[in-house]
């Protein structure tokens, strides 16, 4: 599934595209994804201009001038994908004078098929995938975003239909379960060394599974958890109250380090995950503890070998040797 900084690759690839863009020409492919599509989705998208995209946790959020939000979540193989048409203008453009916004959908998903049947994927450089569009019928969502005089198409394919979008006013998401019980953000300014130690302190739970609870701290997954604790040189089985104020501070500096190198790289591409520009993560490459079970600890000195455990049901990866602050 994709973790925080997936999502927030993919924020940040859409932004320059969508941000003040008019929407037109939504598509759907299918009635559902995880949940049913919102009724009359489309009606209420055309012509909606999107003012800002935010990310909270791992949910897109496009706030648009009709005063609704449009909520996206990427489920386990959701994936947006940015075309430029021609890199034309809609008004220079003969095609779409003449065409309506449905046959200029039509027509990119044509290129796309044909793009898919070239290959899945071409190496670049030894450690960047460019991944081409998937699975033609794996594409369930489309519309036209206009923004400048350029107009972009924005495909949204998931495989597994785990994911869902939601079209909700500001007081409704607000209201929401699952949005109203987020912690905190990892990567803003909330997330401190006094924040962190006085979530954990009270509770007698692992770290991994504290660090891993999205109602104290929103986003954080298995991968980035794991390498976190790792540079703090911490055990993921340290009780929260024994976690002193010093190593408070290590872990939200490794947490903030992990997660925004992660984002430099444009995330993992462990399993499906690609940004919006269609570019696969590597971060996979610097991993120094995750899925490495039984290879040499990487911190100088240490001569450990990585072990492999269960917290809550999630492979837990961690030096014994180096691990047991």
């Amino acid at each position: 599934m994709p973790e925080l900084p997936e999502v927030e690759t993919v924020r940040r690839g859409l932004t320059p595209a969508l941000e003040h863009a008019r929407l037109s020409g939504l598509r759907l492919h299918r009635p559902n994804l995880r949940y049913a599509f919102p009724e009359r989705f489309a009606e209420q998208l055309e012509g909606a201009e999107i003012l800002r995209l935010e990310r909270r946790a791992k949910y897109l959020l496009f706030h648009l001038d009709t005063q609704a939000v449009w909520v996206t979540h990427l489920g386990m193989t959701g994936r947006f994908q940015v075309t430029d048409i021609d890199g034309q203008s809609l008004e220079r453009n003969d095609f779409y004078r003449n065409h309506s916004a449905q046959a200029a959908i039509e027509a990119a998903a044509k290129v796309a098929q044909a793009t898919a049947r070239r290959g899945a994927k071409q190496k670049l450089d030894c450690n960047y995938y460019h991944a081409v569009r998937p699975d033609p019928k794996h594409l369930h969502v489309q519309v036209l975003a206009t923004k400048g005089g350029v107009t972009r198409l924005i495909d949204f394919y998931d495989p597994r239909r785990f994911g869902f979008m939601l079209l909700l006013r500001p007081d409704e998401l607000y209201a929401q379960g699952w949005y109203k019980g987020l912690g905190l953000e990892p990567l803003s300014d909330a997330l401190n060394a006094d924040a962190l130690h006085a979530l954990f302190s009270p509770r007698r739970t692992p770290l991994k599974s504290l660090l891993m609870d999205q109602t104290l701290i929103s986003g954080l997954g298995n991968i980035y958890v794991c390498e976190a604790l790792w540079r703090a040189a911490l055990s993921p089985d340290l009780p929260g109250d024994r976690l002193s104020h010093t190593k408070a501070a290590e872990l939200t500096l490794a947490v903030r380090e992990v997660l925004e190198e992660a984002v430099a790289a444009g995330g993992s591409s462990i399993s499906d995950f690609a940004s919006a520009s269609g570019e696969l993560g590597y971060f996979q490459h610097r991993f120094r503890v995750y899925d490495r079970k039984d290879e040499p600890c990487l911190r100088p000195g240490c001569g450990g070998t990585i072990a492999r455990k269960t917290h809550s049901g999630r492979s837990t990866f961690y030096c014994p040797a180096c691990q047991k602050g």
